[in-house]
């Protein structure tokens, strides 16, 4: 999949597509039958293998599905009743899907390629910090001029710009890890009823719900909750820590844009992209994509805010379906977006001659708050003005060495 509007789309692969998503479906029903025979509620011939369910399915089916969903809001109806028509007169295709509800296949399905997301953009993170210490470790000491509101401030180390750099990635990867992925199983309306009447009168309706749907967790590898059919908590928080990730990246790519000017010329990127009319320009490409994804994020995130605070009864009109392609373009730009700022800093050209020229060319106005501090103190300015940059460079590299690596799956 690419996207001629969205450049770098690519990186993104298979993430979420259609046809990925489809086969997330198919791998919710196909767990479900399996969680269905575990249970003792359908007989063990309804059991369905996943690859069963694919092979039933053809390339030329999503795009037919897609149209037909709108007939009833959904893709989930189109697929059953494909998947049943084409069983034939079979116990699986009496037992497909009984106890489920299409939210619960498309929510459970979603959590599916969110998740897979998440281990790949957790993977980038995690050599994003590789990067940063290595750059730290090289460039500690490199001395440069701090700027505030566009102009020069005080004296810093580029050792120190990037530990702020490592803190918001170390961030993001803290969201990351607080992450989990329910699936959703809850019947029409979230009370499991249909499982409890499969299962027979007089059955244990707590257990039997509750032990069904951990089954058909289990075989996903997701999370085993109860119905969460109106609180949209689960959707919001990846949303949130997507926005958190391009957040950082942002940072840094903006950094990066504004210290590659030519008149300042401090960094640059290792393959700086070209122009259609100008042949002397290298434009920070990459910069300019990753912060197109971090002002792009906050309004997809919001979305997902908007449709769970507009939440109503047991599933909500329109809020729900907005959220699907909503997540799905918000989580593919953070994918990519991920990718880009790997290669950014993996490729960074830090110019520190020009940092200690630019340095030396501010004079005395970067001094003057240590002068100002000097007197009050009633001493003759130190020999270094640096204060405690090194500390706080350690306790961003602390952090780096201690906390776990996020690609670690759900």
């Amino acid at each position: 999949m690419a996207d001629l509007l969205w450049p770098g789309d690519h990186h993104a692969g298979e993430i979420l597509t259609d046809a990925a998503i489809l086969d997330a479906m198919l791998q919710v029903e196909s767990a479900w039958s399996t969680a269905l025979v575990k249970s003792g509620i359908a007989p063990p011939d309804a059991e369905v293998a996943v690859g069963a369910l694919r092979d039933l399915i053809t390339d030329d089916d999503i795009e037919q599905i897609a149209v037909e969903a709108e007939s009833g809001g959904n893709p989930v109806i189109p697929l059953i009743r494909r998947l049943r028509d084409r069983f034939g007169a079979s116990p699986a295709a009496t037992w497909l899907h009984r106890g489920l509800t299409s939210q619960d296949v498309v929510d459970t399905a979603l959590m599916l390629c969110v998740a897979d997301a998440f281990v790949e953009i957790g993977t980038e993170i995690d050599r994003q910090i590789e990067v940063l210490v290595e750059e730290i470790a090289d460039h500690r000491d490199t001395r440069m001029v701090a700027r505030t509101l566009t102009q020069h401030a005080v004296p810093m180390t580029f050792g120190l710009k990037a530990a702020m750099w490592l803190r918001g990635v170390l961030d993001s990867r803290d969201l990351l890890s607080g992450l989990t992925y329910p699936a959703q199983i809850g019947g029409a309306a979230g009370t499991s009823a249909a499982v409890v009447e499969l299962a027979g009168v007089g059955a244990d309706a707590g257990r039997i719900a509750t032990d069904t749907a951990s089954a058909a967790a289990a075989e996903l590898g997701l999370t085993a909750t109860t119905p969460w059919h109106s609180v949209r908590t689960a959707i919001t928080r990846i949303g949130d820590a997507a926005v958190g990730c391009t957040d950082a990246w942002g940072h840094i790519a903006n950094d990066v844009m504004t210290l590659s000017r030519p008149e300042i010329g401090e960094l640059s990127e290792g393959a700086g992209g070209s122009s259609s009319t100008m042949p002397h320009k290298a434009n920070p490409v990459l910069s300019v994509l990753i912060r197109r994804a971090a002002l792009a994020a906050p309004a997809l995130g919001s979305t997902l805010h908007l449709a769970a605070a507009d939440a109503l009864e047991e599933r909500t009109s329109g809020a729900w379906h907005v959220e699907w392609d909503t997540l799905r373009s918000l989580v593919r730009r953070t994918l990519v977006a991920a990718r880009q700022t790997t290669r950014l800093l993996a490729e960074l050209r830090v110019h520190d001659d020009r940092m200690a020229a630019d340095l030396a060319d501010a004079g005395d106005a970067v001094t003057s708050e240590q002068s100002s501090m000097a007197n009050v103190a009633g001493h003759p300015p130190g020999d270094d003005y640096m204060g405690a940059a090194s500390h706080f460079i350690d306790t961003q590299l602390e952090r780096a060495r201690t906390a776990s690596p996020t690609g670690e799956g759900r």
